[in-house]
């Protein structure tokens, strides 16, 4: 069966596994915004929700679905490969450093396995199902309500799966709602660039899906078309 090839979609799809395995590696730094702190990965992890909603609203839920999937194995293959599979040296004395950068506790990542699931399978919902219902008009507020329903499903799970018990409660209400709004006006802030991201795509892919009969099931990865 001849499959047509899309560039952008490619490229995207690339871009979108970097940032996944970016922000992994990025998570175990912390860094202060004008008085906030937060993780390294604040930086690059919203960079994969912008590409999953144009992915949404261009290719429709089938295709993020698959990019999901595949940003999630190229994930786990880095950490894999990064902090377990790949032996040292005997004279080698930075194992122990470099475990500390590039790996996390199996607690940690868990919490972000899970919560990146859950919140980027959301967001593709929100942006198919809203794209169904306003007949493709408004995409800025779709944009920025699936990051907001994907974002706060993302903290609401990460934190107390990872810190559960070990940071204060009123401490992680505070890291989830602050990790939620600074992601949330990520997306606000460079929203122009991906509206024209999505018109640019559009024109010279000339694919606008409508995702009038697809499933849902966050499993079907061969139901692509």
């Amino acid at each position: 069966m001849n499959r047509s090839f899309s560039l952008p979609f490619l490229i995207m799809g690339v871009v979108f596994c970097v940032c996944l395995i970016c922000s992994n590696l990025l998570e175990v730094k912390m860094i202060s915004l004008g008085g906030i702190t937060a993780t390294a990965g604040l930086i690059v992890f919203p960079i994969s929700y912008i590409i999953n909603d144009c992915i949404a609203e261009v290719w429709g839920y089938r295709k993020a679905r698959l990019i999901i999937w595949l940003g999630f194995l190229m994930n786990l293959m880095a950490v894999i490969f990064i902090a377990i599979i790949l032996p040292s040296a005997p004279f080698w004395d930075g194992q122990k450093s470099f475990e500390t950068v590039f790996s996390s506790t199996p607690r940690i990542l868990l919490a972000s396995f899970i919560a990146f699931l859950v919140g980027s399978f959301l967001n593709a919902y929100v942006m198919s199902k809203m794209k169904i219902s306003s007949k493709g008009k408004h995409f800025s507020l779709r944009a920025i309500t699936s990051t907001v329903v994907g974002e706060s499903a993302d903290s609401l799970l990460f934190f107390p799966i990872a810190f559960g018990g070990v940071v204060p409660v009123n401490e992680l209400l505070i890291l989830i709602v602050t990790q939620a709004c600074l992601k949330t006006a990520y997306e606000i802030v460079i929203l122009p660039v991906t509206i024209k991201v999505v018109r640019f795509v559009k024109k010279i892919d000339g694919s606008d899906v409508y995702d009038q009969k697809v499933s849902y099931n966050i499993f079907k990865i061969k139901e692509l078309q």
